[in-house]
């Protein structure tokens, strides 16, 4: 197949250190032209793929804080995309979120598009409300619970390359906590939860501007002699970070849609803590792969219990759930489907304008009820 992959502009494809979609974006491209596909990845110009790349821009957003227009770009991104590039695909996968929708429904080429974050935002519901026919995919069925009935096509883990993390098959001896300092991030309640247990907790996270007022009043808690903060880690400083770990803290306090933190994890072998919220029931087997808890409380008394879950299943679970090679395959069996379903409807509309045209190939069911009278 041609295939087109538009992802965002924030973050280079793939990230030089957090990001989670362009990651995922990252990981499909790669796997799809190893599997012989022709794809072209629509993304900033500071990427790295084998795919055939379309920059809409010379760097990521991100890396350029001072670019006068960050607007200009994205109507670059779009129009090549969805309009005068769009014809040479056979299909084209959106990461950009509701963004293309607009650009969407008026093209010719099939378009999908995997919804990555939060769905419960009251803003979103009137455009969920505007292009309710469009075509998306979750990346968890915990994702779709607010807006049950628009158009989805499936809901399809994220995967990651069995590579890119080691088994690590002895436990360390802090617990880790890995993502942004953020409101709703949970790095609080973890920091509460070490002071507890009386552990060590190691926190790789990154801080955006927006959130350096947050952090800045949370951070007299970093003082504590058990809490350290490493700051944003790489994916090879992950795999020891993750994978030396007693046990991945997972305290967020609102329904994540997934959470690629879990199975990175999980691909190191190391069990996860988490509150029963969002997508976490559908990655974290309880009593298997980690402990599923209710509140601080419970996790707290969880903790000393670890060293009953083998971090063998925690590996094994996530090579049969979560890895790129079945994303990559659960994506073509829809891209599949959605170029059929487009090829019928192409075919339909043409059978009515046929029936239209030429009164003659009406049946008599078709029949003007005067007629029949």
């Amino acid at each position: 197949m041609k295939i087109a992959q538009v992802a965002p502009l924030r973050d280079s494809v793939p990230p030089q250190r957090h990001g989670g979609t362009e990651r995922i974006v990252s990981y499909l491209t790669e796997e799809l032209v190893r599997l012989g596909h022709d794809v072209t990845l629509f993304a900033a110009g500071d990427s790295s793929t084998s795919a055939a790349l379309s920059a809409a821009c010379s760097s990521s957003l991100r890396s350029t804080p001072k670019i006068s227009s960050p607007d200009a770009p994205l109507v670059l991104l779009l129009e090549r995309a969805f309009g005068t590039c769009a014809g040479n695909f056979d299909l084209i996968h959106s990461h950009i979120d509701t963004l293309g929708f607009p650009l969407t429904r008026r093209c010719r080429t099939p378009v999908l598009t995997t919804l990555y974050g939060r769905l419960d935002l009251p803003e979103l519901v009137s455009v969920f409300q505007q292009f309710s026919e469009l075509p998306v995919v979750s990346v968890s069925s915990a994702q779709r619970c607010e807006v049950p009935w628009i158009n989805w096509q499936g809901a399809i883990h994220h995967g990651l390359p069995r590579h890119l993390y080691s088994m690590h098959p002895n436990p360390g001896r802090y617990l880790a906590f890995l993502g942004r300092i953020s409101p709703g991030s949970g790095v609080e309640q973890a920091i509460e939860l070490a002071i507890r247990t009386d552990m060590p907790i190691r926190i790789a996270a990154r801080i955006d501007p927006a959130d350096r007022n947050y952090f800045e009043h949370i951070a007299p808690l970093f003082e504590h002699s058990l809490v350290e903060y490493v700051g944003e880690v790489t994916d090879g400083e992950k795999d020891d970070f993750l994978g030396e770990a007693y046990a991945l803290i997972c305290s967020v306090d609102r329904p994540d849609p997934f959470g690629l933190v879990l199975i990175e994890a999980l691909a190191c072998g190391t069990p996860v803590l988490a509150y029963r919220r969002g997508a976490v029931p559908e990655i974290v087997d309880h009593g298997m792969t980690g402990y599923l808890c209710d509140s601080l409380a419970e996790m707290a008394h969880t903790v000393a219990w670890v060293p009953n879950l083998d971090r063998r299943r925690c590996r094994e679970a996530f090579e049969k759930r979560f890895t790129v090679e079945r994303m990559a395959q659960d994506y073509l069996a829809l891209y599949e489907r959605s170029m059929h379903k487009e090829e019928d409807q192409s075919v339909d509309q043409s059978s009515n304008r046929a029936m239209r045209q030429s009164p003659n190939l009406r049946s008599q069911d078709d029949a003007p009820i005067e007629a029949a009278a």
